[in-house]
């Protein structure tokens, strides 16, 4: 381990990869043994599932949202076209991994396509007129899925889809998707993205090309709403136009208002306390829909910057202080030799 010159021992980051590697790895292993060997119930192995995909949508919902810092409404859309494209390519295929890979790929980039062709437009707006044309655009998707019935099968939906997302390859597909996302924002085109929410002016006058950040990070944003539109396709078996209505739009922006703007850890404990809920809250049948929305009312109150606000999770952050807070029980004065 490295020593700064005040005394602060450091985790390698290759060590810091290795660490986070494993412990995913392990989770990932004993949570399939768990919901694998009966260890839940159908009903509970469901939610699992779905927390997993909505995870991912609102990781990639707060790409443009948290990190970009613009108002889309339309992620629905993008979820839609790629759980539709990603359908369509399963139906005609085997079911193996081969066209388990080739279709959440196939419906990340016709999601990234529309993010492109909308985000190119869209964001040229800003605020309310940006969410207005987003959701404009979600509506015609769905409007489209109705009036295609050769392609998407119209109203009454696309059935008879395989259903290829098990536990394994859910989870498997979101920590490699929040693994991407983390080290783009980490990189210089992630800084340049966070500083255009920022102050967008004092980005373009630094040299930072916003227009071309804005379209990336919405490109960014849509390709894996449309990964989590495939899996959704491969949990449910049958696509529908009202799948994706304005509300699932509306859904995926509180988890992600909820968890922290900013905030991918937040993201991800917001999207499965918002799913498991309704499920927790089944003997209260009749107030069920009262008791979510207050619950959501309270913790905007009294937490109206989420639950995590921007903070994202580290563990490698938490084993360092856990480190230095053993091996340094007294803070070193300033100018002190440590070596």
């Amino acid at each position: 381990m490295d020593k700064t010159l005040r005394g602060y021992k450091q985790i390698p980051v290759w060590l810091k990869y290795l660490i986070n590697a494993v412990l995913l790895a392990t989770l990932l292993i004993l949570g399939n043994k768990l919901v694998t060997g009966g260890g839940v119930s159908r009903a509970q192995k469901a939610v699992i599932l779905q927390i997993g995909i909505y995870a991912l949508l609102a990781v990639s919902l707060n790409v443009a949202t948290g990190y970009l810092g613009q108002l889309p409404l339309g992620h629905a859309g993008f979820m839609a076209v790629g759980g539709y494209a990603a359908a369509i390519l399963w139906k005609s295929m085997p079911k193996n991994t081969g066209a388990l890979l080739l279709g959440l790929i196939l419906g990340g980039l016709v999601a990234a396509v529309f993010g492109i062709l909308i985000g190119i437009p869209a964001l040229r707006l800003r605020g309310d007129y940006l969410a207005i044309i987003t959701l404009g655009f979600g509506e015609i998707i769905r409007v489209f899925i109705i009036n295609l019935p050769g392609i998407t099968g119209g109203t009454p939906g696309l059935m008879s889809i395989p259903k290829h997302s098990t536990f394994l390859v859910v989870y498997s597909t979101v920590i490699v998707s929040c693994a991407l996302i983390h080290t783009l924002m980490k990189s210089r085109h992630g800084r340049a993205i966070l500083a255009i929410r920022e102050n967008e002016i004092a980005a373009e006058a630094s040299g930072v090309n916003t227009t071309f950040y804005k379209v990336l990070a919405f490109t960014v944003s849509a390709f894996f709403a449309g990964v989590a539109g495939a899996l959704y396709a491969g949990y449910t078996g049958i696509l529908t136009p009202n799948n994706f209505t304005f509300m699932t739009s509306i859904n995926i922006l509180v988890m992600v208002v909820l968890g922290g703007l900013g905030s991918m850890a937040g993201s991800i404990i917001a999207a499965g306390i918002l799913t498991a809920l309704p499920l927790m809250l089944q003997s209260f049948n009749k107030y069920r829909m009262v008791i979510y929305a207050l619950l959501l009312i309270v913790v905007m109150i009294f937490k109206p910057s989420g639950l995590l606000g921007r903070y994202d999770f580290s563990l490698s952050r938490i084993l360092e202080k856990l480190i230095n807070g053993r091996l340094f029980k007294k803070a070193p004065k300033a100018g002190e030799d440590h070596a």
